[in-house]
């Protein structure tokens, strides 16, 4: 995990890549766990038999759930020791560009993209991208809009 002292520390790295999360595993707990507080309980998530049956392959992940993980892999990779609240402000382009079937591993990879500054405060706005492990293309690519305070 990267530490960044101020929100100044944080803006100069404006451009570059942050850094990367580590892996985590998509069981068919968390799926259906994501399925009940959302009352999302799709087959393709939920019914691994029927997903294997017409479909031959197991059940992917909501690609609502994927996106949910973004705070969770922003936290794993950087904190800034004088930010006091941080706040979740919304996503441009978010594209969800492959499935996730269970049991994958996932991590977050993070480039600050641009960072305004206030006095006590800044607004960035971040290219995410959810990779999955042995595969070329990524399970999300958006540009995540934070707001930190100090």
């Amino acid at each position: 995990m990267r530490e960044f002292e101020c929100l100044r520390d944080l803006a100069e790295e404006k451009g570059n890549e942050i850094g990367v999360s580590p892996w985590l595993t998509i069981d068919q707990e968390r799926i259906n766990l994501f399925a009940e507080a959302t009352d999302d309980y799709q087959w393709i998530h939920v019914d691994p038999k029927r997903a294997k049956a017409e479909l031959n392959m197991p059940t992917i992940a909501h690609g609502y759930l994927t996106m949910s993980l973004i705070p969770r892999f922003m936290g794993e990779i950087f904190t800034v020791k004088s930010v006091e609240r941080a706040i979740n402000y919304g996503a441009n382009k978010l594209r969800f560009t492959n499935m996730v079937p269970v049991n994958s591993r996932v991590r977050g990879r993070i480039r600050l993209d641009r960072a305004v500054l206030g006095e006590k405060s800044i607004r960035t706005i971040s290219t995410v991208t959810i990779d999955i492990e042995g595969q070329e293309k990524p399970a999300l690519i958006a540009e995540a809009i934070t707001l930190m305070f100090e």
